[in-house]
């Protein structure tokens, strides 16, 4: 685990409801001076998804920027692995991604991407954090860009330069028309995807049905996308779909659901990448990264196989840090983010699901076939909203119960209790050999947590 302490930053940029006392125009212009300061020269991309608050944003981090020197470019809408992507083609110094990924419409957040495309490390967001500027600074800032309201540097561009670096990619991965005949349905989340992931698709040959295509910049993630499969999953069974994929509301996510209408979450498409690429012998270091979260039956399947598995801390940049350290070129987290480092830097819904059908395509597979080499570990998650995050040292009575827990479950399974790093959440796991165990567990430490924090519905 990390033990560098941020004020700001969390797991994935800084996030919070927008109006907030840190998602607001001020602080995103504090920010965008932070970022030029550390930058120091250079031009910066500056993308969002598809939130109403997303402009005010945009143009509040490009105020901070330019006040100190830089030179901002806001695009229209654009997935997040798009936007990291474009900041290599395009010679950029950052980029700066405006989203909340997969939280409600209410909420917003900022991201950043070095000139490698790649998210910064903890110290370099501890460094951000101590060049920010202050609010009379941002206001005057705020004040001057304003002033320059219609000149080029104020208007959205409308990043299709940025995004045919990232078009012409997704295209490559599979051969022309390769999905010919594939009836596919497609959930976007109504965020960043709607136009991309649809278009792609549909150049590759497949016959899609459309879920959360319709954004008006307060449905994203509505009961829709990653965080909400059960529409997909009902419409795979309506349509007699091959697959269905759903992203987030930025792209970096994709979970599925196979022919049967049945959800496969990140672990499994992991497990079957892994699996397949080493029977390929094309595992690079024979290595899958994934996350402390993830099922211990990942680990077992890939050992059978003949591969091995490392463990970052939760969030997809550790998990890319573990891979540049390993020397691996697959990872990935549970909720869905995947990385496939030759292709891209960062996670990307659309390419792990490209991935995905390459899968299936050279096996002549079925989804629901390809998923069952993941044996999954019982296992009980429990998610707590809570008023504040207090250290775990100083929660006795949880601390106590994990102890004795973990001593109960010995090596046959773990115990995993940490806080959320994009949300105000007390996250459980609890693993084991039964059901009833990691159950039993769990309810354990959920009455423990709350007895001892304020939580909330």
């Amino acid at each position: 685990m990390s033990q560098i302490q941020r004020q700001y930053f969390g797991t994935d940029g800084v996030r919070g409801p927008f109006g907030g006392p840190v998602i607001n125009e001020i602080f995103a212009a504090r920010l965008g001076i932070a970022a030029a300061r550390f930058a120091k020269t250079g031009r910066v991309l500056i993308g969002r998804d598809t939130r109403e608050s997303g402009p005010p944003l945009q143009k509040a981090v490009a105020a901070g920027l330019a006040s100190a020197g830089m030179e901002p470019v806001i695009l229209d809408v654009i997935p997040t692995p798009a936007l990291a992507m474009a900041v290599v083609a395009e010679g950029a110094s950052l980029g700066i991604m405006v989203t909340a990924s997969h939280n409600p419409a209410t909420d917003n957040g900022i991201k950043f991407f070095n000139a490698s495309g790649l998210k910064l490390t903890d110290a370099q967001e501890i460094e951000i954090e101590s060049l920010l500027g202050d609010e009379s600074t941002a206001r005057d800032a705020l004040a001057r860009f304003a002033s320059r309201q219609g000149t080029p540097q104020t208007q959205p561009h409308p990043a299709i330069g940025e995004l045919r670096a990232y078009l012409d990619k997704m295209t490559s991965v599979l051969p022309a028309r390769a999905l010919d005949g594939w009836s596919i349905v497609l959930d976007a989340a109504n965020g960043a995807t709607c136009v991309t992931s649809p278009r792609i698709l549909a150049s590759l040959g497949a016959k899609l049905t459309l879920l959360g295509n319709e954004p008006d910049g307060r449905n994203i993630n509505a009961g829709v996308g990653s965080e909400h499969p059960q529409p997909l999953a009902a419409r795979v069974r309506e349509t007699g779909a091959r697959l269905g994929i759903a992203h987030d509301g930025d792209g970096d996510r994709c979970v599925l659901c196979d022919e049967r209408g049945e959800v496969l979450d990140g672990d499994e498409i992991l497990t079957l990448l892994a699996l397949h690429a080493l029977r390929q012998g094309k595992l690079a270091a024979d290595t899958l990264v994934v996350t402390v979260h993830s099922n211990l039956g990942v680990d077992a399947a890939v050992r059978a196989a003949g591969g091995k598995v490392a463990r970052s801390n939760v969030g997809d940049r550790y998990v890319a840090e573990k891979m540049r350290e390993t020397g691996a070129t697959l990872g990935g987290e549970s909720s869905g983010h995947i990385i496939y480092s030759e292709i891209s830097s960062t996670g990307d819904g659309l390419l792990a699901a490209l991935k995905v059908l390459e899968v299936m395509l050279a096996t002549g597979k079925p989804l629901s076939e390809l998923r069952q080499g993941l044996k999954k570990f019982p296992q009980a998650t429990i998610n707590l909203r809570v008023r504040e995050k207090i250290p775990l040292a100083r929660l006795p009575k949880l601390s106590a119960a994990i102890g004795a827990l973990e001593h109960e479950l010995g090596d046959r399974g773990r115990v995993l209790v940490r806080y959320s790093g994009t949300e105000a959440k007390l996250r459980l796991l609890v693993e084991g050999p039964s059901d009833a165990i990691v159950r039993a567990g769990a309810e354990t430490l959920e009455a423990a947590a709350r007895s001892e924090l304020e939580t909330t519905a």
